[in-house]
Parts: structure tokens; sequence; C-alpha cells
């Protein structure tokens, strides 16, 4: 594994007691940095804190899909440190099929949670970036978000959206030290699983010709060196990690 540094910098991590937020929490550890995990489940986080047991991670359990609530976060841990990597990671698959037979519930639901709490986050975060001059916001996006899978509507329409909130987001603060990056990864076997058909699991596997999906650890090598001081020039990108699926 490769070292990089992150010493004395402070992350949030969405959704970082599980999956690929745990794998980036995980790294970002191993590499220096004190990390505060935002997830809405309890049980597993605190599951989590007990496995690590490290003194530069903290938690906090909150719905981040309620701007004020993120807000009133930011600004209570800004007043002793200052954040300076920010993960938009958490999210929902949705159900699986078709537009025509989407629940609208399930759609609000997902676009919800999936594309407008990374907008509230960043909403929230940039301000405080910009007065350090300096940050990193990582948007994980997907392989859905680049190509939209069919069968599920919500969650590729919601990544499409990250890519694009990236790239506008990214150019607004390109002539500050912030960095503004996604990544689109294709699927990983994680509890997610759980949300998707079997169908729809195959469906994906198919398209990728590394035939595997990828490793949590993987995504969280990439997202440590774009959330490094290293990352000085690439802002508004979208970095590929799909198995060689993505065609453009």
């Amino acid at each position: 594994m490769n070292k990089i540094d992150l010493n004395n910098k402070t992350a949030i991590i969405t959704g970082g007691a599980q999956g690929f937020g745990l794998a980036m929490t995980k790294r970002f550890l191993d590499s220096g940095a004190n990390v505060i995990i935002w997830d809405i489940d309890k049980k597993i986080v605190e599951q989590s804190l007990k496995n690590m047991n490290n003194p530069k991670l903290s938690a906090c359990i909150l719905d981040i899909t309620n701007f004020e609530k993120v807000s009133q976060e930011i600004e209570k841990i800004t007043r002793n440190k200052n954040i300076d990597i920010f993960i938009n990671n958490a999210g929902i698959t949705g159900k699986n099929t078709t537009v025509a037979e989407y629940p609208v519930d399930e759609w609000k639901k997902v676009l919800e949670l999936d594309l407008n709490a990374v907008f509230y986050c960043c909403k929230a975060i940039v301000p405080h970036m910009i007065k350090n001059n300096y940050g990193r916001i990582i948007n994980i996006s997907s392989i859905a978000g680049k190509e939209g899978n069919p069968n599920a509507s919500a969650y590729s329409t919601a990544k499409a959206g990250v890519i694009g909130l990236t790239k506008s987001l990214g150019k607004e603060l390109s002539d500050k030290n912030i960095a503004v990056n996604a990544v689109t990864p294709a699927a990983a076997k994680t509890r997610i699983f759980d949300q998707m058909t079997k169908e729809h699991i195959n469906y994906m596997l198919s398209k990728i010709p590394r035939n595997r999906f990828v490793l949590v650890e993987e995504l969280a090598s990439l997202v440590a060196w774009l959330a490094s001081e290293e990352n000085s020039y690439t802002t508004g990108a979208v970095f590929d990690l799909s198995g060689g699926r993505a065609t453009y």
C-alpha cells in the first residue's frame, strides 16, 4: 500500500461506517488523518468505532438530507478545527424497476440522498474551505451516472447529477486552493447489493471487462490521493474506476 500523506488533515466521510465509506475511513486513518464519520445508522457506527478503536476517529449520527442540521454540525466542528477534506459518499440504490413503474415517492427518496444531500453538504462546507483557502471535496458518483443502468433510473439520474455538480463547483473554485473531483466506480460487493435484484447484479457484472466487481480498497486508494495536497491541479474531473466498462 502506497503511503499517502494526510497528516494533520481533518476529513468528514458521509456513510463512513460501512462499504466504500468504511474502506475510505480506514485508509484515511492509516494515512494520518483525523476522520469524522457522518452516518444515520447508529448501530453500525458504534460497531465501527469499537472495531477500529482509533483516537483519531469520531462520528456523528446525522441525517444529511436535512440542510439545517448539516450546516449546524459544520459550524460546531469548525469552531475548533478546520475541515480540510469532505467525502460525499452516502447513498442508496432505490428500486430496480422501469421508469413507467417507478414509485414517485421512491424516486424522490433516492434523489434526496444521492444528489440533493451532496449539494447540501457542498453548500455548507465550501464557505469554510474558501475562508481557509484549502480544501479537497470528493464526490462518489457511479458508472451508472455515466452510462445509465436500465431499471435503475433514479440512481443513474442522481449519480449523473453528482457529476454535473462536481464539474460546476470545480470551476467555481478553480481560483482557490480547493479541488473538487468525482469518482465513478463500478459496483462493489457491499451491503448495497441487498437493495438490488439478482438480475440487476448479474447485469452489472456482465458489463465489466475485468469480469469482477471493484474492491472497496481500490476506491479508497484513489480517493486518498485525490484528498491529498499532491492533488494540487486536477479539479472538476471525473475519475473512472469501472474495470474497463466506461466508454468515455
